[in-house]
C-alpha cells in the first residue's frame, strides 16, 4: 500500500457558500495535511495531527492544495481551431468547426489530439472534464483510452448529427444508434470512463435521430445526455423552424425525453420563463461557459435567475469557442459577464463552482470535488505568487477570498504548481515543463 502525505494550506467545500463570509461552507487547513493511500484521500486534517503517520511527505508550502478543477462543457476535437476569427456561433460552426472535426476520419489523428488534450488539462489544473467527441467512433475510442493510460475521470460521447453539416460528418439516426450503444458497451464504466449520450443540437439532429436518442436514453439510464440549448439568437430561431411544434428550444429536447439529472446543456442563455422552469422540473444542468459565450458574441448568462428558479448550474470552458483550457480564466470571464448582468459573483462561489458544484451537477460528489476520506485523490496545488504581478498583489492580501479573487483574476497555468490524479504527480511529470 503507496502512502503519502501532501502538506499545505488545505481548502475543500462542503457545500455552497451563502456569502463571503460563510466560513461554514468550507474546510480550510492553514498547515494541512492530505493522507493518500491507493489513489484516495485516507484522511484530511492539521499536519501536527496527520503529518508523522510514517508517509512520505510532500511539502507545497504555502501553497493552496484543492480538489482538481471539473470542466462540464468541452469539445476535444477543437483544441485546433482555439482562437479561430469568426463573427458568430454558426458561422464559426461552417467556418472551423465542421472542417476541423472531419480530420477525426484519418488514421492517427484523434490519437494525436487527445494526447495534447490531456496534457493541456493537466497543464491548467482540470482532472476531470465532459467532452463532445467528434460523429467518428475512432476519435471517442482515442478519448477514453487516453483518460485511461492517465487514470482520469473523464465523461464523454460521440458527436449524433444526420443533417446541416458536411456528408462526411453525417451520421443517420441508425448508425448514430448503433456507434453510441457500442460505444457506451465499450467505455461506461471501464476504469474510470463514464458515456455521455451526445445529439450535438437541435439543429444538426432529425426527428429521427432525436428518436434514436430517446431510445438510447431509455436504454442506459446510467449514462449522461449532453447537447446545447440557446446559445445564440439565429440558432434559436433556426431550431423552431426545423421543430415548429414544439413549445420552445428546450421543448424539443423535453418532447423527445432527453432532460433528467444526468443531461448537461451548455449555454443556456436565452431562456424564457416557461423554459427555466422545465430545467428546474426536471433537474437537468444549465453550463455557464463565459469565454465562449463572449468570444461569439451569443449573450450574457443570467445566473441570478436561473438561481432564484432553482435551475441545477455547472461552469465551463467550451474549448475550441471558449479560449482558454484554464478554470481560472474561465471564473475570470464569469465574473465579468456576471458584472454586466448586475451580479456579483463572490470568489468562494466561483471556486465551489469549478470542484464540488460541478461534480454535484455531475452527480459525483461522492467521487471526485471534494477532500474528504474516500474521495478520489484528484488535486490541484495552486501558487498565488507565481508571476510578478501575483506576487505584488499578494503583498497586500489578507484574506483567503482575497487570495482566491486574485488567483482567478490573475492566474492561469503558472499558476498551477502541481496537479495529482488518484495521488499521482502528474503536472511535474509533463514533457517540456
Amino acid at each position: 500500500m503507496t502512502r503519502t502525505v501532501l502538506r499545505g494550506r488545505v481548502l475543500s467545500f462542503y457545500r455552497a457558500p451563502e456569502g463571503i463570509e460563510d466560513t461554514e461552507s468550507h474546510l480550510y487547513l492553514e498547515d494541512g495535511a492530505v493522507l493518500i493511500e491507493d489513489g484516495l484521500v485516507a484522511a484530511v486534517g492539521d499536519y501536527a495531527d496527520i503529518g508523522e503517520s510514517g508517509a512520505v511527505v510532500i511539502d507545497h508550502r504555502p501553497h493552496l492544495i484543492l480538489p482538481g478543477f471539473i470542466d462540464l462543457h468541452l469539445h476535444y476535437v477543437q483544441s485546433q481551431i482555439t482562437a479561430a476569427y469568426a463573427g458568430s456561433l454558426l458561422e464559426w460552426l461552417n467556418t472551423y468547426t465542421f472542417v476541423e472535426e472531419q480530420k477525426f476520419s484519418r488514421q492517427g489523428h484523434a490519437e494525436a489530439v487527445a494526447a495534447d488534450f490531456y496534457d493541456a488539462l493537466i497543464r491548467h489544473g482540470t482532472t476531470t472534464a465532459v467532452a463532445y467527441c467528434s460523429s467518428h467512433p475512432r476519435s471517442v475510442d482515442a478519448f477514453f483510452a487516453e483518460a485511461q493510460r492517465r487514470n482520469m475521470l473523464m465523461v464523454g460521447g460521440k458527436v449524433m448529427m444526420d443533417r446541416n453539416a458536411p456528408e462526411a460528418l453525417c451520421d443517420t439516426a441508425q448508425s448514430g444508434y448503433d456507434d453510441s450503444k457500442a460505444l457506451i458497451a465499450r467505455w461506461h464504466g471501464r476504469g474510470r470512463a463514464l458515456y455521455a449520450i451526445s445529439p450535438r443540437f437541435a439543429i444538426t439532429s432529425s426527428p429521427a435521430q432525436m428518436e434514436a436518442s430517446r431510445a438510447l436514453v431509455a436504454e442506459h439510464p446510467e449514462a449522461y445526455v449532453q447537447t446545447h440549448l440557446s446559445e445564440n439568437d439565429a440558432e434559436i430561431a433556426y431550431s423552431m423552424e426545423l421543430y415548429p411544434d414544439s413549445a420552445d428550444y428546450t421543448g424539443i429536447y423535453e418532447d423527445y425525453g432527453l432532460l433528467g439529472r444526468k443531461t448537461l446543456l451548455g449555454h443556456c442563455i436565452h431562456l424564457s420563463h416557461r423554459e427555466a422552469g422545465v430545467l428546474a422540473e426536471t433537474g437537468a444542468v444549465a453550463v455557464f461557459c463565459p469565454t465562449s459565450n463572449l468570444f461569439l458574441g451569443s449573450g450574457l448568462f443570467d445566473r441570478q435567475r436561473l438561481l432564484g428558479r432553482g435551475v441545477r448550474m455547472g461552469i465551463a470552458t467550451d474549448i475550441g469557442g471558449g479560449t482558454s483550457f484554464s478554470m481560472l480564466r474561465t471564473l475570470d470571464e464569469g465574473y465579468k459577464v456576471l458584472q454586466l448582468r448586475g451580479q456579483r459573483l463572490d470568489p468562494l462561489a466561483s471556486f465551489h463552482m469549478a470542484t464540488r458544484g460541478n461534480a454535484e451537477a455531475l452527480g459525483l460528489e461522492g467521487t471526485i470535488g471534494s477532500i474528504a476520506p474516500g474521495r478520489a485523490a484528484d488535486l490541484v496545488v495552486l501558487d498565488a505568487r507565481a508571476t510578478p504581478t501575483m506576487r505584488l498583489r499578494m503583498a497586500t492580501v489578507e484574506s483567503l477570498p482575497e487570495e482566491l479573487f486574485l488567483l482567478q483574476t490573475l492566474g492561469d497555468d503558472r499558476a498551477v504548481a502541481e496537479v495529482y490524479v488518484a495521488g499521482a504527480r502528474v503536472k511535474s511529470t509533463l514533457a517540456g515543463l
